[in-house]
């Protein structure tokens, strides 16, 4: 008895058991900080964006490289957009929490929804064309607004400006990129190891740095006058408005008053669901073994965001029609009581409208009831209930500007 225990083929099997653990584990981590960084855009836009950049850049290879997960099977490109996805809405909420340029908030809407269209497009289609025609130029917009904001007032760009600094990131910097991942798709680590420094695309960096010192050191070079114009630009900018800062709530001289979520139940209704049915439509196409329709997707997202705001009007002061919906003090209630109104929504629409598949879905529908409900109550929470504005308003004391450091 004991010699079986020991035998090779079941010390294979706890090997391969232990294999399975630990891919579980990575991937769960993984996925875990791709869900949970994203969240840090509300508060610290540039640090926890470009930490969702980097964790985005990074998963492929720790998956490749420290996992026998089957991307194929994973339909990696997939997930990896999906969750793309997510980050950039939560970026694209902020906005609504943050900014206070009327003008670059349309601007960053415009872009945000027509990229979004532009991947549900591709996801249904799966014609790579779709995404150079429908290039990510809100992240890099994003990005540039967030720089602005961590030492100037963003509001004083033009208006021109604005439009300038988006179609520069359009044409020069997205559509190069765009092209270079999904229609040349072209990796860029693998070019530079096997096109610039000569070696196979596995071996290590030490191997390919030393094969050529020539392109290392005027790589070494290229980067330092990089750093050396970077500082050179960064001195001869205006004056800051204001103390250099990474936290959105410490920017000065006006914050946008928010609202917490409470609002007219119609307001910003249709926005949501079509927010929520392009999102739901992306993730589904992720999702292995799934074959839900997109009239399906529409028709039961649609109708749970919209009885959602209805249901949350009802448990506020039962005006529906201009009145105003249930004050979530903290954004974890608001999450809270938007996931316990969806899920008995759910459970109606799943008695209304059964499904064949017995119940095999339901992590599936669990999923997706955490995923509108957490976008949801974000949305409701730091939409402005009034149009935003340019300027403060007159009966608001402007805080004196700070000295720069």
């Amino acid at each position: 008895m004991m010699g079986n225990e020991t035998s090779p083929r079941n010390r294979n099997r706890y090997v391969i058991l232990d294999r399975m653990d630990t891919d579980v584990a990575i991937f769960t981590f993984v996925f875990g900080l791709r869900i949970v960084v994203p969240l840090f855009i509300l508060r610290f836009p540039l640090p926890a964006i470009l930490a969702s950049l980097v964790i985005d850049a990074a998963d492929q290879t720790i998956f490749q490289n420290w996992t026998d997960i089957d991307l194929d099977k994973l339909n990696y490109q997939g997930y990896d957009k999906a969750l793309d996805i997510f980050y950039l809405t939560v970026a694209y909420i902020s906005t609504f929490r943050n900014w206070r340029h009327a003008f670059a908030i349309a601007v960053a809407a415009f872009l945000w929804y027509y990229r979004l269209v532009g991947v549900a497009l591709f996801e249904l289609t799966e014609w790579r064309s779709l995404l150079i025609l429908f290039p990510n130029t809100f992240e890099y917009f994003f990005i540039f607004m967030a720089l602005v904001r961590i030492r100037w007032d963003a509001t004083r760009l033009s208006k021109k400006q604005v439009l300038l600094a988006a179609g520069a990131i359009w044409v020069f910097i997205k559509l190069p990129q765009e092209y270079w991942i999904h229609i040349a798709q072209l990796d860029t680590t693998d070019f530079l190891k096997e096109d610039v420094f000569g070696v196979a695309a596995t071996d290590s960096w030490g191997t390919a740095l030393t094969n050529r010192p020539a392109v290392s050191l005027l790589i070494l070079a290229i980067v330092a006058a990089a750093g050396y114009g970077l500082v050179w630009l960064w001195r001869r900018l205006p004056p800051g408005d204001h103390r250099l800062t990474f936290d959105a709530d410490k920017v000065p001289p006006f914050q946008q008053p928010r609202d917490l979520g409470v609002r007219a139940w119609r307001d910003g209704l249709f926005e949501k669901i079509v927010l929520l049915v392009l999102i739901c439509l992306i993730f589904v196409q992720a999702l292995p073994d799934t074959d839900v329709t997109i009239s399906r997707v529409t028709v039961v997202v649609g109708a749970i965001v919209a009885a959602n705001a209805f249901v949350s009007q009802l448990l506020g002061d039962g005006r529906f029609f201009g009145g105003r919906g249930r004050t979530w003090a903290t954004a974890a209630g608001a999450f809270a009581g938007t996931l316990a109104v969806n899920s008995a929504i759910w459970l109606v629409i799943r008695f209304l409208l059964p499904t064949r598949d017995g119940g095999s879905n339901f992590a599936y529908s669990a999923f997706f009831l955490l995923l509108i409900s957490l976008i949801v109550s974000l949305f409701d929470r730091y939409r402005p209930v009034a149009p935003r504005f340019d300027d403060p308003p007159a009966d608001l004391p402007t805080p004196p500007v700070t000295a720069p450091s």
